[in-house]
């Protein structure tokens, strides 16, 4: 069973949430750009919804998928976001980032009346932060950030290093709303909240990857004797 087969089992899974009229908060990865491919299959059967990208890169697939597009100017309050993590542990928090969306994607799900992480279910974790944490911050001041966030890391009880994340030409890689990423190489997280709040009190910094409290529920897909075998952790009766 293969990771592009996994992705569509529990996208497919996350479609079946979805009915008329809906506001739609449209994640970014892998497996969201599946959610938004498969969705788009449903509107171009006449499937009426509204969606509000989370990154450049989703609004151009949902554009090309034929889906209706809104900014969260337009529409302030979503009633569902799908979106996928690099982690999720038992309580439903989570480390995304790694698509470099992180600041667009809480904004997004913490509009949203409920947020649904669709993935692997490899990626559910006991402990967060196998997975390095992406932190967005300023560019100005970025070496008088980093040191800071370092000791921020510190004072929370981690330990690991701490990089800037290059683009595919050695380049600073800037997000869509021009700020840098730093990548926090921890190893586990014990602490989360205590972790979230560090990096909160820091000067510079714009977002962090961990979700706290955020998602409602997460559908994992599992390679079981060559079959997806998809699960849900967390409650999906109220969606």
């Amino acid at each position: 069973m293969s990771g592009p087969d996994l992705r569509r089992a529990c996208a497919a899974r996350a479609l079946d949430l979805v009915r008329p009229g809906m506001r739609l908060g449209l994640g970014t990865g892998s497996t969201a750009a599946v959610f938004v491919e498969l969705l788009g299959e449903r509107v171009r059967g006449g499937l009426d919804v509204v969606g509000v990208p989370t990154s450049e890169a989703t609004f151009a697939a949902a554009t090309r998928a034929g889906i209706r597009l809104a900014t969260l100017d337009e529409l302030p309050e979503l009633d569902l976001t799908i979106d996928g993590a690099d982690e999720v542990d038992p309580q439903l928090r989570l480390i995304k980032g790694g698509g470099a969306a992180l600041l667009r994607e809480k904004i997004v799900a913490c509009a949203s009346r409920r947020m649904v992480v669709i993935a692997d279910a490899a990626k559910r974790v006991e402990t967060l932060g196998a997975f390095p944490l992406p932190i967005e911050v300023n560019p100005f001041g970025l070496v008088a950030t980093q040191r800071a966030v370092e000791l921020a890391i510190i004072r929370a009880g981690c330990t690991g290093t701490l990089r800037l994340r290059l683009d595919a030409q050695g380049a600073p890689l800037a997000t869509d709303g021009g700020h840098r990423i730093l990548d926090a190489r921890l190893g586990r997280i014990p602490d989360p909240e205590g972790l979230s709040a560090a990096l909160w009190a820091v000067p510079g910094v714009v977002e962090h990857g961990l979700f706290l409290g955020i998602a409602a529920a997460a559908i994992l897909a599992a390679d079981v004797g060559g079959t997806a075998e998809v699960s849900v952790l967390g409650d999906l009766s109220d969606i």
